[in-house]
């Protein structure tokens, strides 16, 4: 059978769909990701055989069957959405570590009972991408500068941890074109050594563009959260790589001493 997974773009998308009327719907965007990495079934028109084959995890198969917007999910929920991301892996004591002591201050208490709003599962989200290449204590000096609510009563975010996981998410794929999780690149001389500036500049570029077009920020506010888009779309990058070098390290373990 094979696994339905969506990438980091797409799960923003869901969790838009699922927050905002107007937004496509959970179905839609669903059906959009798995057509997309389907196309040759959807030309052919075998379609409907070619997804009896895959696995659709129980979370989607609650998304699709939601009837209105959702304000929220359970801790159970966000990692069962997490482990639908390509190359992600959420465990429920790391999590409940997280909101229970490591970033209890930034992901602060449920939101809606005992439901974590949509802005505190991107930021969950989050935190896993950055994981990648930070360490905790890095995590939450970088976060609470750009989602920092300031003084007591005063709750204004320049932008919105969902903003910020499109953001990024969204330039990984547009510099992704071909979905082979490495970001696409031009300009490199044959010959030349060091050239690794230029997809410095490339993401730097993309962070600068997407902060200027964000209004009434101040350019300090305005700074701090292109570089953590920057930093962000880096430690998606590295956490494809770490991914792969489990895989690899895992089946060398697995395929040890077996008798051909």
């Amino acid at each position: 059978m094979e696994i339905f997974t969506i990438t980091r773009y797409q799960m923003s998308e869901l969790l838009s769909g699922i927050a905002y009327t107007g937004s496509k719907s959970p179905l839609v965007i669903l059906q959009q990701a798995w057509a997309k990495t389907h196309a040759a079934e959807k030309t052919s028109g075998k379609m409907l055989g070619a997804f009896v084959e895959t696995s659709l995890p129980p979370i989607f198969e609650k998304l699709i069957k939601m009837t209105a917007r959702s304000t929220g999910f359970s801790l159970n929920e966000i990692i069962a959405l997490g482990n639908q991301i390509e190359y992600s892996h959420y465990s429920i004591t790391s999590v409940q570590n997280w909101v229970k002591r490591d970033f209890k201050d930034l992901i602060s208490v449920p939101d809606h009972g005992k439901k974590y709003s949509i802005d505190q599962a991107a930021l969950i989200f989050m935190i896993d991408d950055l994981k990648a290449t930070l360490d905790f204590d890095s995590i939450r000096k970088l976060l609470t500068i750009v989602f920092d609510q300031g003084e007591a009563g005063n709750t204004r975010r320049p932008v919105s941890p969902l903003q910020i996981y499109t953001a990024y998410t969204s330039i990984f794929e547009q510099l992704d074109k071909n979905n082979d999780q490495v970001l696409d690149l031009s300009g490199h001389e044959s010959g030349k050594r060091n050239q690794d500036h230029i997809l410095e500049h490339l993401i730097k570029q993309k962070a600068d563009e997407y902060a200027a077009g964000l209004n009434e920020i101040s350019e300090k506010e305005r700074e701090a959260i292109s570089n953590l888009v920057f930093i962000t779309m880096l430690s998606v990058q590295t956490s494809y790589f770490q991914s792969m070098a489990k895989r690899i390290f895992n089946a060398t373990l697995f395929l040890q001493h077996m008798t051909p």
